[in-house]
């Protein structure tokens, strides 16, 4: 029984179910009550929706407490740090950083003229009472959020920065507006009673800074999340029982639905393809520019864009499974994430501030008993003293910028980083194990030599095996002719073209018969000409061209490179050989490769694994550091590893071992 989305309420139902006809189209009902509010507003429920993406609104969490969960945004609570939603979103609400924004340069204006007259005339006695007007807007408008914070932190007993910046700009603009006001009831200077409007004010507009830096990494990150939403497309075309076609919101497209990409189309979920073939752009995923060629039976990744074919496929991977919305959860996670010294800092400001109000306290009752006269008036002065210097503006802008920026950057870099605990690591990391097949390799066959026989050319033997295999399907038939495209031989279409299953391909190209298939010797493909051997094609998988670089950069940067592959030791050695690693382990399983891991963990040293398929996941999980090669068609890869780098380039590595260092 064919299955069918009630359009009202989202519900799975069967052909038997009530139904209404409505633009020549049968839509299928849970019941007689759907139905009939479908009748009556048609339009409110196949109009199709901006995105499948979950709204902006929802709940937001604290990434130094994921225990703090709430509706909308807001501050920690506990740490005072602004709140982040647990989603992504296309649209990112600004307001919080326009706020920040607004607050920091008004604030800046003013406190500007109050610091440079509080230094050049700091006797003349308007000033104080130049300071005292131009420093109340800032302190108790720009200021506000940091007491809100602060009192939050005091009701709540979870002291950290905000509970300093708040006490420290409350009692400095307070014992400046009092010693301005009351001047008799403190000790007098040669100069009068000191103020500090111009401290009170300079610290709100620091922190304000501060704020507005970490608003704005945050949003550098989010601008690599937005980019990669924007990449889905809003609607995808199912094809219903009966060969009906129709455009469908993308969140109503179920595992196992049948859909049409037609050419220019973007694929509106990950899949396989039933029937057609095309060329498909996936360069959003793994930055090569060159069309992938796609037939029935290869996956399809959501959001990479169709060439000139049309095709079938079958969803397979929708919603939240997709690639491109795991790409984008890992992003969100890596963004909400904080890195353990800053969660040290956070433990270290719970005891910090109460140390520091302790320290004044001592101070006030020390100068109070045993100070000179007005021994109150110096108590209160010396106090005031003692919370103004311990203010951390400085903690206002150092965290957490670096670590927000590091990943944002690394985003947009194509590196994705799951998390800020990561870039510690990498910095720490000694040894890097690799993989060899499409991680040091193309993890693809590539026509590599051309050995003709004494009678023929390479340019002969190349335009006979590539024109004849241009008719199959085989992946080493695809590495020659790609080949044959590569050293601009013009090719021929063959005739009287058959293939062998298992043996190769025979056909007749310009009058002569011709056959290819894998060499008696087990070296390459044979090529045979009217009878006569004509040469042979080695295809093997190639090393990639930034590979020896990236091994040359990773070594001069001090990191042992060991390579596990599963491939024949003869082969491994080889490609070892040509990129100058030592240390090679052929014919390893993938349950093998975790243990290798292992011992060279045993050895104290700090293991990073660098992979791209499934074999590689037991060891990425069980390294320090697990490094996923590409994002195509390795979805173990990705979830087990800390970082993916968004397209094969093994010289984004070296980049990354920097950038952690940084």
């Amino acid at each position: 029984m064919s299955q069918h989305i009630d359009p009202v309420c989202q519900m799975t139902v069967g052909s038997d179910a009530p139904k209404l006809r409505h633009a020549g189209i049968d839509y299928y009902f849970c019941c007689p009550h759907c139905r009939k509010k479908f009748q009556a507003n048609p339009a409110q429920y196949l109009q199709p929706q901006v995105s499948s993406l979950p709204p902006a609104s929802g709940p937001f969490t604290c990434p130094m407490h994921p225990e703090i969960v709430q509706d909308g945004p807001g501050s920690c609570p506990k740490c005072g740090m602004a709140l982040e939603p647990v989603g992504a979103t296309l649209e990112e609400d600004t307001s919080e950083l326009d706020d920040m924004t607004r607050r920091f340069w008004i604030c800046s204006a003013l406190a500007l003229p109050v610091m440079i007259l509080s230094m050049t005339l700091e006797h003349a006695p308007w000033v104080k009472w130049f300071g005292f007007a131009l420093s109340t807007p800032v302190v108790w408008w720009g200021g506000w959020p940091f007491f809100e914070r602060g009192w939050q932190s005091l009701k709540s007993r979870h002291f950290n920065m905000f509970t300093l910046i708040a006490l420290g700009v409350f009692v400095s603009w307070t014992y400046s507006t009092v010693a301005l006001l009351a001047p008799g009831f403190f000790p007098k200077t040669a100069h009068g009673v000191p103020v500090y409007f111009e401290a009170a004010s300079v610290i709100v507009a620091l922190v304000l800074l501060g704020q507005v830096l970490e608003l704005r990494a945050r949003s550098a990150t989010n601008s690599a999340i937005r980019l990669l939403l924007g990449l889905a497309p809003n609607t995808a075309r199912i094809v219903r029982s009966g060969g009906i076609e129709e455009d469908i919101p993308l969140d109503q497209v179920q595992p196992g639905d049948t859909l049409r990409v037609r050419p220019g189309e973007k694929a509106p979920v990950d899949g396989t393809i039933l029937e057609g073939e095309s060329h498909i752009d996936e360069s959003m995923v793994t930055g090569e520019p060159m069309p992938v060629a796609k037939s029935a039976g290869d996956k399809v990744i959501g959001a990479t864009v169709n060439g000139t074919g049309s095709f079938l496929m079958r969803a397979e991977k929708v919603g939240a499974d997709t690639l491109l919305a795991r790409i984008v959860a890992m992003v969100a996670e890596a963004q909400r994430s904080r890195a353990p010294i800053q969660r040290l800092a956070d433990v270290v400001a719970g005891y910090f501030v109460p140390a520091v109000v302790s320290v004044a306290m001592l101070a006030f009752v020390v100068w109070s008993i045993w100070g000179p006269e007005p021994r109150l008036a110096h108590g209160i002065v010396n106090a005031v003293a003692v919370l103004i210097i311990a203010c951390p503006c400085a903690l206002g802008l150092a965290t957490p910028v670096s670590i927000v920026t590091g990943m944002g950057r690394g985003a947009l870099a194509g590196v994705l980083i799951r998390n800020a605990e990561t870039l510690e690591i990498l910095e720490k990391v000694d040894t890097l194990v690799v993989d060899k097949t499409g991680t040091l390799t193309e993890g693809k066959p590539k026509l590599i030599a051309v050995r003709p026989e004494s009678s023929f050319t390479e340019a002969d033997v190349l335009r006979f095996a590539a024109s004849l295999e241009r008719g199959s399907e085989h992946p080493l038939a695809a590495a020659i002719v790609r080949g044959a495209e590569e050293r601009g031989i013009a090719l021929v279409q063959p005739a009287k073209f058959v293939a062998l299953p298992g043996k190769g391909v025979t056909g007749d190209v310009e009058g002569h018969h011709v056959e290819c298939g894998r060499s008696p010797l087990g070296s390459g493909i044979q090529v045979t000409v009217d009878g006569k051997s004509a040469g042979i094609l080695e295809v093997a998988d190639a090393i990639k061209s930034t590979s020896a670089a990236a091994v040359r950069d990773l070594q001069g940067a001090g990191l042992r490179i060991v390579m596990l592959t599963g491939d024949n030791e003869i082969t491994a050695r080889a490609v070892a050989a040509e990129l100058g690693i030592a240390e090679v382990h052929a014919g390893v399983l993938p349950v093998d490769k975790a243990a290798h891991v292992e011992r060279l963990q045993a050895e104290g040293r700090i293991v990073a694994m660098a992979g791209d398929g499934i074999n590689d996941a037991p060891a990425l999980a069980r390294a320090s550091l697990g490094i996923a090669m590409g994002a195509a068609g390795t979805d173990a890869a990705i979830e087990t590893a800390d970082v993916a780098l968004m397209s094969d380039d093994l010289g984004k590595l070296p980049w990354l071992i920097r950038h952690s260092r940084r």
